[in-house]
């Protein structure tokens, strides 16, 4: 659970990408056209960070894996900051983040999964984890996700983040009454070119 204190003053939620946005696999190739890399992502957890957004917490990704998969994932979901660091100093990362956007620590949630986390998990004011988590995340984390990474877990948190907020039942009622509403473009009976917009703007 989350105190409805703590959670109001989160303005900013960092997810870890392999074992939380993903289930930590990796499949790797190569083609005449190069080497190539893909994992899996959950489309329940897009609307999560959807709605995350939707109510006003900035999003953002901090990763030590550099893929084009987590680039292409980040722009669908319209998160703007976005760290992909070889080197894996996340806290150093963050820290020059929460610097632009204004913020303290203390308003910063993360969700990790395993030990590159763990500097991050200690310094921030909501630390949380997946239910595939290693047992020293697990012990720095206040909020220990039943659901696995790539699983479900970022939605899972961000319901449960939002409902601390006292916000959740009015942000699914806007996405709901946004998506009834009348006025928009029909993608079904669009161009192709007008379908493909639509598509590409879709936030899961």
């Amino acid at each position: 659970m989350i105190s409805p204190e703590l959670a109001r003053s989160i303005r900013l939620v960092v997810l870890d990408v392999d074992g939380v946005l993903t289930d930590g696999g990796v499949y790797l190739g190569a083609s005449g056209a190069g080497d190539f890399e893909f994992k899996r992502y959950d489309i329940q957890d897009g609307l999560g960070v959807y709605l995350m957004r939707q109510a006003g917490l900035h999003v953002a990704i901090i990763t030590g894996r550099v893929s084009d998969s987590v680039r292409i994932r980040a722009a669908e979901l319209h998160i703007e900051k976005v760290v992909q660091d070889p080197t894996v100093r996340k806290l150093r990362a963050l820290k020059r983040m929460t610097t632009e956007l204004g913020l303290t620590l203390a308003e910063v949630a993360f969700v990790g999964d395993d030990l590159p986390d763990l500097a991050v998990l200690r310094e921030v004011g909501l630390p949380a984890c997946v239910g595939n988590a290693v047992p020293e995340v697990v012990r720095a984390c206040s909020v220990k996700l039943s659901r696995k990474g790539g699983h479900g877990a970022i939605r899972e948190f961000a319901e449960m983040l939002l409902a601390a907020r006292g916000e959740w039942a009015e942000q699914v009622e806007r996405y709901v009454s946004d998506r009834a509403a009348d006025s928009g473009s029909d993608a079904e009976y669009g161009t192709e070119d007008e379908r493909s917009a639509s598509a590409a703007g879709e936030v899961r």
